[in-house]
């Protein structure tokens, strides 16, 4: 049942007209209630805050930092946490990439009835591609679409020269995802599984290793593991094995690189766009790469005193982020 401090938030949440840190409280008792067996009282509470999210007229884009989940003491150099309430609908991805997505998601909100079944909800991603490709977006969306906080492991601050200390760290993460429930990115996460037999590789990196393989082997939480990375080449095979579904992300085609742009330009007028140069313009980029030229062009309008924004600005824009040689290049 709901803790004293999460009974505090609860209330203090609502005399404060504060739904989004509302709801996030709800789901923390219902998540505490599932691990002690109170499964239909858990998903019944999960059902009547995902009614209530849905009947919202204007939620907020951010909620509050939950007093109860934010990180202390050592924990809080080592995760920083957010409250996305980003939807599947507001990412661009291959119709094969949004309908795994959608699996995973329908997996986790029947989880309860699966394991009435004897069997697992995938929660456990590992996500591969170039860089501003989507991966990070996703991690956000998985949090906004289940309700639960999005904690960003700094692997910074993780690994150090003594293994015993980064082991020791990994430790004090899998314990949260235990007693938190949320979604966990482990960004970058070549520098934690590198290839074992890589030639430049050190007895350290190796136990780095083979400690964070051992707690993701562990690990029985209900929280939901996002691993990305930009170089998948670097990784060692073991890992693939610890993941229940890997998801590779490419540069967009004509197709999606056009859907980037409309959602990113949806406050303008874009009738008038000559689509052929604009797509021209935009192959080889990332999705983050067109949607910042997309608002460079759009901000060009704005100081122009224009609601339309035109072809060539936006050709320009999309010509600038190619010869940067940035993210959207496969850095």
């Amino acid at each position: 049942m709901a803790t004293n401090d999460q009974l505090k938030a609860l209330v203090k949440s609502h005399a404060d007209g504060d739904d989004p840190q509302f709801y996030s409280v709800a789901m923390q008792v219902a998540a505490k209630a599932a691990r002690s067996g109170q499964a239909k009282f858990a998903q019944d509470l999960r059902d009547l805050v995902d009614g209530l999210r849905k009947r919202s007229a204007a939620p907020s884009r951010v909620a509050s930092v939950v007093p109860v989940t934010q990180p202390r003491g050592e924990l809080s150099s080592l995760l920083t946490v957010s409250y996305p309430d980003a939807r599947l609908g507001d990412l661009v991805l291959s119709d094969q990439l949004a309908e795994r997505l959608r699996h995973v998601l329908l997996e986790q909100r029947q989880r309860d009835m699966l394991v009435r079944h004897g069997l697992s909800p995938a929660r456990r991603l590992l996500l591969i591609g170039p860089s501003g490709t989507g991966k990070t977006s996703t991690a956000r969306v998985l949090a906004g679409e289940l309700g639960l906080p999005l904690f960003a492991i700094r692997l910074d601050t993780i690994i150090t020269k003594f293994m015993g200390e980064t082991a020791a760290k990994l430790r004090l993460i899998f314990d949260a995802l235990v007693e938190t429930r949320g979604v966990y990115l482990f960004d970058e996460v070549d520098a934690l599984a590198g290839d074992r037999a890589a030639a430049n590789d050190v007895g350290e990196i190796r136990r780095v290793l083979n400690s964070f393989l051992q707690f993701l082997e562990e690990d029985i939480s209900e929280s939901v593991i996002v691993a990305a990375t930009n170089h998948p080449q670097l990784l060692d095979n073991a890992l693939y094995r610890r993941f229940d579904t890997v998801m590779d992300f490419t540069f967009p085609d004509d197709l999606s690189a056009e859907a980037v742009i409309r959602n990113r330009l949806t406050l303008f007028h874009i009738g008038n766009l000559t689509w052929p140069r604009v797509l021209d313009a935009a192959r080889g980029l990332s999705h983050a790469e067109i949607a910042t030229a997309a608002e460079n062009a759009a901000k060009r309008s704005v100081l122009a005193g224009r609601t339309r924004v035109l072809t060539g600005d936006l050709v320009t824009a999309l010509g600038e982020r190619s010869r940067s040689g940035s993210g959207g290049r496969g850095e």
